[in-house]
């Protein structure tokens, strides 16, 4: 791994975390004093963020802390404080810990400047702005998955991390994942031999009836929450769950089904198998060539994402990428010789070495998978202890790369996108990946971003600095 960007004062911390003070001695922790952790925020405080980022952070007590949490909805706010504090209570005890502190305004967040990183795990449509003002803030970042809404929002994104040498990690858990990580390192190094085809399958989301509108809930920042979309009237389904009881309030968000916020699953799960597909190929900073797809999209109700679909996109190398809801959720990599099957499970590499079969991981010839690499054999990057948030942790304190920056999750995100072009006209559409512009065809290529609502935007923002695109 090369080094990004100069040393910072997170090698130096120590005088930076004097506003959050712990209260376990530092002759206790060693090296988990204050002076040597990470001081982490967390930037939206939902659903994801309660299974992903606020316990893959608080494991690594050793390594960072969360000393800040942000929220527009004052009642997520209040939660995600309760479940840091409560979670540092358990492991040092109810008075050995620093209190949380709370902001509504992310941009108020970015001016602390005791803060190193932040987890970003807002919805799709709030990704790419709130990760780009903390790269000019100098932060590191943590970033949920898709990158970005739209094409050009990515390829701004990943050129702000390149210019300011900032850490982003995309969250595609998956590049951290044993089995996953196997299965591209299989398929690079010629186990099923020349590599024809990959099928993915992804879930589908349902329609939904209309919703009629509803009082702004008076806990929500609604206009910030919309951001630089469209303003469209309030209903509970359009956002997400404001039930009373906290076993109800996490459920999955209706924003998810809503193309004003995102794209669907061509976004939602495909970010991760088309990720995963890209690095089998080691086409991570590349895309497709051509793409062709048709799907079926609700004609009425509030959800409007697209439902039964089928996508096949063609790739330099050769190879055919097909994708849709009618196939297993997971990729199966088809070659001259024989293929491999991978997905999420539960994944025991000591068994599949004695002949086992593994449902997470699986191939035409248990002799693919269960005979051992090579020491010449190509080995792709691997995150500390299969952890995609330790990964990112690392890379922070490191100044190194993570198994997931912001250019390939940029480029994953991209080869979406353009499958949902194409979903949207019907037609094939052909890609340059290089460009980043769909060839000769004005159409598809109004498809590369969207109008953005004063006063958010990336676009309104990079213009009052003056950035430039490197596209």
């Amino acid at each position: 791994m090369t080094k990004s960007g100069p040393v910072t004062r997170r090698q130096a911390i120590g005088a930076a975390v004097t506003a959050f003070p712990m209260i376990v001695p530092a002759r206790v922790l060693g090296q988990s004093a204050p002076s040597n952790l990470l001081q982490i925020a967390q930037i939206g405080c939902g659903r994801i963020a309660r299974a992903s980022e606020f316990p893959g952070i608080l494991r690594h007590a050793d390594v960072a802390r969360f000393t800040a949490v942000c929220d527009i909805d004052s009642v997520r706010l209040n939660d995600g404080k309760e479940f840091v504090e409560q979670a540092y209570a358990r492991r040092f005890g109810a008075n050995n810990y620093a209190k949380v502190k709370t902001f509504k305004s992310y941009k108020e967040l970015l001016e602390d400047k005791s803060i190193d990183a932040v987890c970003i795990s807002t919805p799709d449509h709030w990704h790419a702005l709130p990760a780009i003002e903390a790269a000019f803030a100098g932060k590191d970042i943590y970033l949920q998955k898709p990158t970005s809404l739209t094409i050009k929002e990515g390829r701004q994104l990943a050129d702000v991390i390149k210019q300011t040498g900032r850490i982003l990690q995309i969250g595609s858990q998956q590049r951290a994942a044993l089995n996953f990580r196997l299965a591209c390192e299989l398929v690079r190094n010629g186990r099923i031999g020349k590599l024809k085809e990959i099928y993915i399958g992804l879930p589908e989301d349902p329609a939904g009836p209309e919703e009629p509108q509803m009082p702004v809930p008076p806990n929500l920042d609604y206009d910030m929450w919309l951001g630089s979309t469209p303003v469209v009237y309030y209903t509970e389904n359009r956002v997400h769950p404001q039930s009373p009881d906290p076993r109800k309030r996490y459920d999955r968000p209706g924003w998810l089904r809503c193309e004003q916020f995102g794209a669907g699953m061509i976004t939602g799960w495909g970010a991760h198998h088309i990720d995963t597909a890209h690095v089998a190929m080691g086409l991570e900073k590349s895309g497709p060539v051509e793409v062709i797809a048709d799907a079926r999209f609700p004609s009425k109700g509030l959800w409007d994402v697209h439902g039964p679909y089928h996508v096949r996109a063609k790739y330099p190398n050769g190879v055919t990428m097909f994708i849709s809801e009618k196939y297993e959720n997971g990729l199966r990599f088809v070659g001259e010789e024989g293929w491999i099957w991978v997905t999420r499970g539960r994944f025991d590499p000591q068994a599949v070495a004695k002949g086992q079969r593994s449902a997470a991981l699986d191939a035409s010839d248990l002799r693919i998978i269960n005979t051992p690499l090579k020491e010449t054999d190509i080995r792709l990057q691997a995150a500390p202890r299969n952890d995609h948030h330790l990964d990112w942790l690392m890379a922070v304190k490191n100044r190194t790369q993570p198994v997931a920056p912001a250019e390939d999750g940029h480029r994953s995100c991209t080869a979406c996108l353009v499958s949902h072009a194409a979903m949207r006209l019907g037609r094939s559409l052909k890609w340059d990946p290089q460009s980043e512009q769909f060839v000769n065809d004005a159409e598809a290529n109004k498809l590369l971003s969207r109008p953005q609502r004063d006063p958010y935007g990336t676009d309104k923002l990079l213009q009052a600095r003056g950035a430039r695109s490197s596209r």
